[in-house]
């Protein structure tokens, strides 16, 4: 049996760990920033604590940051919760498909819902919004490749759907987030999402994980959702992290 001293010496270990890692993210993206000619601090590391427990997530919230990202709603509902209690400032992102029988838990739950990419799911979000009295902002995803597996509006599809989105159902669309495809260079992506949310006048762009954040930050990426880098290695597909 592991003795409680030694559980604790292993916490207080994972929770140094989580702190380097997260200061050593900190300074790519800032270098990153600064290389790309951009103004100190206009990119967001979203950390994205998915398939980690709670602890890690304390940790990182040990040390200041405060913007997180979660892929699936269940999980949010398990961990957030009791951690929002202790910080009130965090904010938290969904970052995963939403289904629309868990819009009222998301909304509930979110500050940011970055996965818009249906009217079935607008619509959902608009008449929950309404009646919790909440106006969550909302990031529209699309799906950069035309990869029939992910989700995601089609990018000829994009800005009809951004205008039905604030038009027809109210929501506070505030920028676009994509997944490039797993093989290639992501970097013809990064440019397509940056494109389409110029036309659209969206500021907010929500591109670039572990292995491809600092291509995004040269392409305009004002949040970076960054997971393994921080936590370590989790069981999962290439998620949105």
């Amino acid at each position: 049996m592991v003795s409680r001293a030694t559980s604790t010496a292993d916490g207080a270990a994972f929770a140094e760990h989580v702190a380097q890692n997260l200061a050593g993210v900190k300074a790519r993206i800032a270098a990153a920033t600064e290389s790309a000619g951009r103004a100190p601090g206009s990119v967001t590391l979203i950390a994205v604590s998915k398939a980690h427990p709670a602890a890690l997530a304390e940790a990182a919230l040990a040390t200041g940051h405060r913007v997180f990202g979660e892929n699936r709603v269940q999980e949010a509902e398990a961990k957030w919760p009791d951690l929002r209690r202790r910080h009130p400032d965090l904010e938290l992102h969904l970052i995963g498909p939403l289904q629309t029988n868990k819009v009222k838990q998301a909304v509930a739950l979110f500050d940011v819902i970055e996965t818009v990419d249906r009217k079935r799911l607008a619509e959902a979000l608009a008449r929950e919004m309404a009646r919790a009295g909440r106006r969550l902002e909302c990031f529209i995803e699309v799906n950069t490749g035309g990869e029939s597996q992910k989700s995601g509006v089609m990018p000829a599809e994009a800005d009809g759907f951004v205008a039905l989105c604030r038009d027809a159902h109210g929501l506070d669309v505030t920028g676009l987030m994509c997944i490039p495809p797993l093989a290639g260079d992501p970097a013809p992506h990064f440019a397509l999402l940056a494109e389409i949310a110029r036309r659209n006048r969206l500021a907010k762009l929500s591109m670039g994980m572990t292995a491809d954040f600092e291509a995004a930050i040269r392409h305009g990426a004002t949040h970076v959702r960054i997971g393994t880098a921080i936590f370590g290695a989790r069981p999962a597909h290439r998620a949105h992290g």
